[in-house]
Parts: C-alpha cells; structure tokens; sequence
C-alpha cells in the first residue's frame, strides 16, 4: 500500500489513497501547418451572428495562415457518429473546419513523409457553442466522432470536389488505435 506523503494536507483513508493518482497537464501535442483560429459569436436578446470569413484577392483574411477558398461545404453528422479517417494525397487539398452546431471530437494524424510532427496525434474538441476554425493541411490524416445530438460541419477547402476522382483517400476508422475514440470515463 503506498505510503500518503508530508505534502499531502488532507490524510486520507488507507483504501482511497492507494486509488488515488494526480492527472499530469502536458501541452498539446503540435502539428506542423495546423493552426487555430477563434470565431466571436456576438450574442443578442433576438439571436446571435458570427462571422465566418472575410475574403480579399489573396483569399482568406485575418487568419494564421493562407488558404484560398474554391469549395464550402456543410456535413451534417448524426449522433455519435464516426466519420474516419480521410486524407488527402493526390492534390494539394488544404481545409478548414468549424462546428457551427453541437459538438465533434476531432482527431488529426500527421502522416506526411519529411514533415518534423510526422506521427503526432492530436485531438480537439470543437462545439458550436465556442467557435474555433482549424486548418487541416494535405497529408494529415482526420476524422471526427459527433457528439450525442449530432454536429453541423461547415469547412472550406482550396479545391474542388472532384467525383469521378476524388481525392479523398480512406484509412480504417481505427487504424491509429481503437482507443482513440473511447470514452474519457475519468
């Protein structure tokens, strides 16, 4: 039975503090070429607005990085649903996601040959609630589990869909590990 250490204040019972574990709070892991950027959602007694992009000839304004929109879609994801994993490769295929209703868990996996986070996980809660843009470059595998009453996805992409040949290639929904998508239960 671990011993309960000088710095602990509060003793606790022998059959609590051999359970009891402190969370560690690392930073985030990074991945090159993805950015953040936060929407403000201006609230009013009769609803609320939220500007999304501002454009001017060299595309999207005011943000960490370029992209030139040439696509903006929506999805809509039913609940829980996992929508796993795409990439791009055959072209440059740059986005740009925001939630804009209810919540998706976000997974990005850099997978690009040569890149310095080559390997690095990196997962992100996003929620129409607090609007955040991220830029997802060509190479980074993504996908996104939706929370329990369902997502709207609204993204923009620096190419056009293409569907006598897309470039949407697909990895298993659990190629990087089942336990991606579990359930913090803690």
């Amino acid at each position: 039975m671990p011993e309960q250490t000088a710095e602990h204040t509060i003793k606790l019972a022998p059959e609590y503090a051999q359970e009891l574990k402190f969370e560690a709070y690392p930073a985030a892991p990074q991945i090159d070429g993805v950015w953040f950027h936060a929407l403000k959602k201006n609230r009013s007694e009769n609803g609320a607005f939220m500007e999304y992009v501002r454009l001017d000839e060299q595309g999207v304004q005011g943000l960490p990085g370029q992209l030139t929109p040439r696509q903006i879609s929506v999805s809509w994801a039913a609940p829980k649903r996992i929508n796993a994993f795409h990439i791009h490769v055959k072209q440059e295929q740059n986005e740009i996601w925001c939630v804009l209703q209810g919540q998706l868990m976000i997974w990005l996996v850099d997978c690009r040959v040569g890149s310095p986070t080559l390997g690095v996980k990196r997962k992100l809660v996003f929620s129409g609630e607090q609007p955040m843009m991220v830029h997802i470059p060509s190479g980074v595998a993504h996908g996104y589990q939706a929370g329990e009453q369902g997502a709207t996805l609204l993204y923009t992409m620096d190419a056009q869909f293409d569907i006598t040949d897309p470039n949407e290639g697909r990895l298993p929904w659990n190629h990087f590990g089942d336990d991606l998508w579990a359930e913090d239960m803690g």
